[in-house]
C-alpha cells in the first residue's frame, strides 16, 4: 500500500506540474495578444513596452522654409523640423482620424515638460475607465513626456503612452510622437516658432525631398474651436 500511495502521489505531482505549465503557456499567449487588440481601440488605456522607440532621420528639404519652421504633413504622417536651409529632421507621427482632419498655419505658444492630463467630462462619459487626472511624468500619461501647444487651440504636438499608434490615424486632432522623438524635438523649438499643418505630401522617390515651398494654406488658419471639439484623446 505504501508503494502505491507514493506512486499515486508522484502521478498527482506530475499532473500538477503539467497543469501549471499549461496555465503559464495560456497566460503568455493571452498577454501576447493583448497589445495588438488594444492597439485597435481608440479608447485604450495602458502604456506600451516601447520606451525608447524613435524613427527620426535627417532629410533634404525645400530651402524656402527657414530654419526653425515646423512642417506637419498628415499626408506623409511625418513632422519635419527645418534645422538648416535645405535640411530637416523628419519624425514619424500619429495623425487625426478622417473625421477630425484640419490644416492651417499657427505658432508654438507654449512648451511644457511632463504635462499633466485631465480628461474632460465628455471623455469620462464615453470611457468611464479613464482616470480623472494623470500627473506629469506618469508612464500612462497620454501626453507623454513633452508637449508643444499650438496657437490658442486645443491642438498639441506631444509624446504618447501608446507608441504602437505612431504612424496611424487615431487622434482627435493632436500630433503624437514617440517620447524619444519629442524629447529630441523639444529643445530645438522656440516659443513663437511657425508651424504649417497640411495634408500635402513631401515624399519624393526614396527620400524626403520637398517639392513645395511655404504657401498659403486653404481655409482658415485654424479650425474654429468649440468646447465640444476639445480632443478626447491627445
Amino acid at each position: 500500500m505504501e508503494g502505491g500511495d507514493r506512486q499515486t502521489q508522484g502521478i498527482s505531482m506530475q499532473l500538477g506540474r503539467r497543469l501549471i505549465q499549461i496555465c503559464l503557456v495560456g497566460a503568455v499567449a493571452t498577454l501576447s495578444q493583448m497589445a495588438p487588440a488594444n492597439a485597435q481601440l481608440f479608447w485604450d488605456w495602458g502604456g506600451g513596452n516601447e520606451v525608447a522607440a524613435s524613427g527620426r532621420e535627417r532629410v533634404r528639404f525645400n530651402a524656402g522654409f527657414e530654419a526653425g519652421h515646423i512642417v506637419v504633413s498628415f499626408g506623409d504622417r511625418r513632422l519635419y523640423f527645418v534645422n538648416a536651409p535645405g535640411e530637416a529632421i523628419s519624425y514619424p507621427i500619429a495623425i487625426p482620424r478622417e473625421e477630425d482632419r484640419w490644416e492651417g498655419l499657427t505658432t508654438v505658444t507654449d512648451k511644457r515638460v511632463n504635462p499633466s492630463w485631465t480628461p474632460t467630462p465628455t471623455m469620462v462619459a464615453e470611457n468611464p475607465r479613464l482616470p480623472r487626472w494623470v500627473p506629469g511624468g506618469h508612464p500612462m500619461n497620454p501626453l507623454g513626456v513633452r508637449a508643444l501647444y499650438l496657437g490658442d487651440s486645443a491642438y498639441r504636438i506631444h509624446g504618447t503612452d501608446a507608441p504602437w499608434t505612431i504612424g496611424t490615424a487615431v487622434s482627435k486632432g493632436c500630433i503624437r510622437m514617440y517620447n524619444q522623438d519629442v524629447l529630441d524635438l523639444y529643445p530645438r523649438v522656440e516659443i513663437g516658432a511657425p508651424v504649417t499643418v497640411t495634408w500635402d505630401r513631401f515624399k519624393s522617390g526614396g527620400g524626403y525631398v520637398s517639392e513645395r515651398g511655404p504657401r498659403a494654406v486653404r481655409g482658415p488658419a485654424l479650425k474654429e474651436m468649440r468646447s465640444s471639439d476639445i480632443p478626447t484623446r491627445f
